[in-house]
C-alpha cells in the first residue's frame, strides 16, 4: 500500500504508441482519420486535461489521422494548452462563435485528409456522445458530402479497451489508494452518523491518500441491505442493523477506480450476512473466470449460479461488471449476450449483486487487470466477513 505513486502525466512515447496502434486499428476498420471531441477521448490521444470541461460553450476537436500525429482543432483560449502537449499542429478560432464554432475549419482539416476509404469515424456508438451541437454535426457533414462521417465507436473501444501499462499503472494506484481508505471506514463512521457526513469522511480519507478527484460516491443504508445502488447519500441516519453500502469512483491522473464495500452498522441479521457471503463466492467465480480468451458472457455466467442459489430475486443492474479506465464505466458488460473476448491488458470490474429480500440488496465489486497468466486483483480484496461498525 506505500508503493510509489505514478507520475502524472505521460512521456511523449506513450501518446506516440497509442497512436500507431490506433491507427492499425482505424485502418482495419476502413476509415481515413478518427474526430473525437469528448474529454476521455481527447485526453486519451494528446494528454490534454482541463477544468474548462465544464463549460458546454465551445467544442472541442482531435483528428486523428491515418498517417502522422494528432490534430488538434479547439478555441483560441485552449491553443497554448494545446501546443504544450506532444501535438505539432493546432488549429484554432475565436469561440465562442454561434454561427461557425469551428465547423469551417474543422471541415477544412477533414477536407485535405489523404482518402483511402472516405470514411470518418466519430463518436456516434455504444456508451459515446458527441460533445457538439447535433445541428453541427448535419451542417458539417453537410459540407463535405464526398464523405461519409460514420460510426466509428467500435474502432475507439478497441482502441481503449486494451490498456497500456502505464494506464494500468495509474488504476492500479488508485484502486489500492481506495482500498486503504475503504479499510478506516469502521474507524471513521459511527452509529448515528448521516450517510451524508459518513460520505463526507470517506471522501476525506481518499483526498489525503491521495486520490485527485472523487466524482463517484454513493454512499446508502438500509436494514440488512440497500434498495437501490445509485442515489445517495442522504440524511438519513445509520441505525443499528444497518447495512452501509459505499462505491467510489476516485480518480488518480484522470484514471478511474470503481469498486464497492459493504458494513454492517452494529449487528445484522443472519440473512443479510449469507447475501453477503453468497456475493463474496460469486466473486472469487467472476475473478477466476476473468481469462484471456474468455468472454464477457462466461465471466457473468459464472457468477450467475451462485447468486442465483442464494435465492436472488433479481438485479436491476442488468450485468455483473464492465470495463474501467479513463472512464467510471466503459465496455465491455459482463452479461448475457456480451462476446467480447478478454485480453491481456483489459482492466473490468467483477460485480455480482442480488435482491435477496424485497428492498434489500446486497452486492460486491473488485478492479481487475487481464494478464497473460489470468487475473491480477487491483484492489485489496473485501473481507469476507462483513466489518462492523460499531
Amino acid at each position: 500500500m506505500s508503493e510509489t505513486a505514478p507520475p502524472h502525466g505521460f512521456p511523449d512515447s506513450e501518446f506516440e504508441a497509442r497512436t500507431a496502434r490506433a491507427q492499425a486499428i482505424v485502418a482495419a476498420h476502413g476509415f481515413d482519420a478518427l474526430v473525437v471531441c469528448t474529454p476521455p477521448n481527447v485526453r486519451y490521444f494528446t494528454g490534454f486535461d482541463s477544468q474548462f470541461w465544464e463549460s458546454p460553450t465551445r467544442p472541442w476537436f482531435v483528428v486523428v489521422p491515418a498517417e502522422g500525429r494528432p490534430v488538434a482543432v479547439v478555441p483560441e483560449i485552449g491553443a497554448p494548452a494545446f501546443a504544450a502537449t506532444w501535438l505539432e499542429r493546432v488549429e484554432s478560432w475565436p469561440a465562442p462563435r454561434p454561427d461557425d464554432d469551428g465547423t469551417s475549419l474543422l471541415a477544412g482539416v477533414l477536407d485535405a485528409l489523404p482518402r483511402r476509404h472516405g470514411r470518418i469515424g466519430f463518436e456516434l456508438g455504444r456508451e459515446q456522445a458527441l460533445r457538439m451541437p447535433v445541428a453541427q454535426f448535419l451542417e458539417l457533414r453537410g459540407r463535405l458530402r464526398d464523405l461519409e462521417l460514420a460510426n466509428g465507436g467500435p474502432c475507439l473501444w478497441e482502441i481503449r479497451m486494451v490498456k497500456t501499462p502505464a494506464e494500468t499503472a495509474r488504476i492500479r494506484h488508485v484502486c489500492r489508494l481506495a482500498s486503504a481508505a475503504f479499510a478506516a471506514v469502521p474507524q471513521l463512521v459511527r452509529i448515528g452518523d448521516s450517510e451524508r457526513e459518513a460520505c463526507r469522511k470517506l471522501r476525506i480519507k481518499l483526498l489525503r491518500r491521495g486520490a485527485d478527484a472523487v466524482p463517484f460516491l454513493p454512499g446508502i443504508s438500509g436494514p440488512g441491505g440497500v434498495a437501490q445502488i445509485v442515489c445517495g447519500p442522504s440524511d438519513r441516519m445509520l441505525q443499528e442493523g444497518d447495512i452501509l453500502f459505499f462505491d467510489t469512483g476516485a480518480t488518480y491522473d484522470g484514471y478511474f477506480c470503481d469498486f464497492d464495500r459493504n458494513y454492517a452498522v452494529g449487528r445484522v441479521d443472519d440473512a443479510a450476512k449469507r447475501a453477503h457471503e453468497a456475493m463474496w463466492r460469486a466473486t472469487e467465480a467472476g475473478i477466476a473466470a476473468a481469462r484471456p480468451g474468455a468472454t464477457a458472457e462466461q465471466v457473468f455466467e459464472a457468477m450467475a449460479p451462485i447468486c442465483a442459489a442464494a435465492g436472488s430475486l433479481g438485479n436491476n443492474v442488468g450485468r455483473m461488471g464492465h470495463g474501467l479506465g479513463l472512464q467510471l464505466t466503459e465496455p465491455p458488460s459482463n452479461m448475457p449476450g456480451d462476446a467480447t473476448v478478454l485480453q491481456p491488458g483489459m482492466v473490468l470490474t467483477i460485480e455480482p449483486g442480488i435482491e435477496y429480500a424485497p428492498g434489500r440488496m446486497i452486492t460486491h465489486e473488485e478492479n481487475l487487470a487481464v494478464t497473460e497468466d489470468g487475473a491480477e486483483l487491483l484492489t485489496e480484496r473485501a473481507p469476507r466477513e462483513l466489518p462492523v461498525i460499531g
